[in-house]
């Protein structure tokens, strides 16, 4: 403490020491207890099925799906686990790889390579012989379509009019309820040279049809109204499709109901029906009826085998060709020939060319006395003498006795 010497009133001057704040001290607010509302946690929504489906056709189109493809989809997979795990089911069950990779699909060469192997692994695996294929096939589609709930006839009319809106999901919904209808018309066709998936296929095509022709108004339901185009179509199928020679469709139907009556015959009579027995059972007239049993016969390829044996045997090889002439035959004209030249150097040319005309040596065709006489310039009578005249010429000649053998 010091004081300062002067005439006034000494005053006390103090002087405080600056201590250095400890570094690791803090300065510690007490918090204010100000309550407001209570944000609660919102959960994220899952993907759209429409991205999913996309996801789904461009996993099918590479056969692969890369991990970052996933991530950029599914963003907060945590809100969302169970979506995510039935994602995964679905790549698995349409046979759509889903590839860990870090760096992308095309990231490093072990894992592209990696990656491809699994894809062609899978390949050769599904390389099964087509009977199994086909099989599988229809037993994959079956269950997806049973699936698909039923409509009531409510739901059927409500589907009708917002289609009449040109709604494009009320078709879809309408057209997906009934395609178990499709599959129970094409099953009673069977057996009838297309399989049934091929059935399958021309009935939906009926049952498009189907749906853009509806008209709820009229008030039966649209499984009745379907039916009709679904076998429609399938009976037009067959008629274009099974035969190698197309036959119309209004003959199809006639050959079915002839084929029926034909079989029950059978049964009845125990022995092949004639053609005026059909006739009378189907109410048609016998020619008709022969006409229908014709063009009713199936159409055999000439290059098919024949024999059990391993020889080269086809069928054409046994048919006779009735348009060509055979080798002796052919043979014994070429003699006739030179016997009829060789007996018809002793006539005239006048006389050649009359005998040529009137029993067509040439071009084969046979003319009367009035067209040679034309040619001529002379009568009928006149071609009839000198014809008469160059016969017996031929008769004199020695080579008469070869030609009488013909």
């Amino acid at each position: 403490m010091k004081t300062k010497p002067s005439g006034k009133k000494a005053t006390k001057v103090v002087v405080k020491k600056k201590t250095a704040p400890a570094k690791s001290a803090k300065k510690i607010v007490a918090p204010v207890n100000v309550r407001g509302p209570k944000v609660r946690y919102k959960r994220a929504e899952a993907p759209s099925q429409d991205i999913l489906d996309r996801l789904v056709q461009k996993g099918m189109r590479r056969g692969y799906i890369t991990e970052n493809e996933l991530l950029f989809t599914f963003t907060q997979i945590e809100d969302y686990l169970k979506e995510f795990e039935d994602f995964l089911d679905e790549l698995e069950r349409v046979g759509v790889h889903f590839v860990e990779v870090k760096e992308g699909i095309l990231g490093r060469a072990k894992e592209r390579d990696d990656v491809y192997e699994k894809i062609r692994m899978s390949e050769d695996a599904r390389r099964v012989p087509l009977p199994e294929i086909t099989q599988d096939s229809i037993q994959m589609y079956l269950r997806e379509i049973g699936k698909i709930p039923l409509l009531t006839g409510e739901q059927e009319v409500g589907l009708a009019k917002r289609k009449e809106r040109n709604e494009k999901e009320a078709e879809r919904r309408l057209i997906e309820a009934n395609l178990r209808l499709v599959v129970s018309i094409a099953k009673k066709f069977v057996g009838k040279s297309m399989s049934l998936l091929d059935l399958i296929q021309e009935g939906n095509i009926g049952l498009f049809r189907a749906v853009k022709k509806f008209e709820y108004r009229k008030g039966y339901k649209f499984s009745t109204y379907a039916t009709w185009w679904i076998r429609q179509a399938i009976t037009r199928a067959l008629a274009d499709q099974s035969r190698t020679i197309r036959i119309p469709v209004h003959m199809v139907e006639t050959i079915n109901k002839f084929q029926q009556i034909e079989r029950q015959l059978i049964q009845d009579l125990g022995r092949e029906p004639l053609a005026e027995e059909i006739a009378a059972e189907m109410g048609q007239p016998v020619d008709k009826v022969r006409h229908i049993r014709k063009i009713s016969q199936d159409t055999v390829s000439l290059e098919t085998s024949v024999g059990d044996d391993d020889e080269d045997s086809k069928l054409e090889d046994f048919l006779e060709d009735v348009k060509t002439i055979s080798p002796d035959r052919n043979a014994a004209r070429e003699l006739l020939k030179d016997y009829v030249n060789q007996s018809m150097q002793e006539l005239t040319p006048r006389e050649q060319k009359i005998l040529e005309m009137r029993f067509g040596l040439i071009d084969g065709v046979s003319h009367t006395l009035e067209e040679v006489g034309r040619e001529f310039d002379v009568t009928r009578e006149r071609i009839r003498q000198i014809e008469a005249k160059a016969l017996e010429k031929i008769q004199a000649n020695p080579l008469i006795e070869k030609l009488r053998d013909y």
